[in-house]
Formats: C-alpha cells, sequence, structure tokens
C-alpha cells in the first residue's frame, strides 16, 4: 500500500518515529526535515514509487498527506 511505503520512506530517511508520520505531520516542523534531508527524502521517494516528483510540486509538499496526495495523482 502507498502509504505504508511512504511512511517507510520517510522513517529511513529523516529518522523519525513511525508514529509521527500522520496525515497532517508537517515535514518540516514535525518530522524533522531540513533542507537537505527533504531533497534526500524526495529522491527516497522516486526510488521507492517509480514517480518522478516535479521539483517545483516538491516545493509545495509540507505536509505527509500533501506526499501522499501528489503519489496517488500520478499512480497509473
Amino acid at each position: 500500500m502507498l502509504s505504508e511505503k511512504v511512511r517507510d520512506v520517510i522513517v529511513e530517511t529523516l529518522g523519525c518515529e513511525a508514529e509521527a508520520v500522520t496525515p497532517e505531520a508537517s515535514l518540516e516542523e514535525d518530522l524533522g526535515a531540513d533542507s537537505l534531508a527533504f531533497v534526500e527524502l524526495v529522491i527516497a521517494l522516486e526510488d521507492a514509487t517509480g514517480i518522478h516528483i516535479e521539483e517545483e510540486e516538491a516545493s509545495k509538499l509540507k505536509t505527509v498527506a500533501d506526499v501522499l496526495a501528489y503519489l496517488e495523482s500520478k499512480q497509473q
């Protein structure tokens, strides 16, 4: 399931607790993603899902729900 895959990638990349990865969690404020970690997260999400995340779209991804909505919209 996509949400579980995304959660696992976020936990592995950002080193946060799985319980902290909720739809409303802010990637920066709640999960600790600074600019470098955010770039690493985007790359890890692309690798895990096979979905390319455009740079201008990535800048709009602020919460876990944003990430899920974007990835779900790009799935075939």
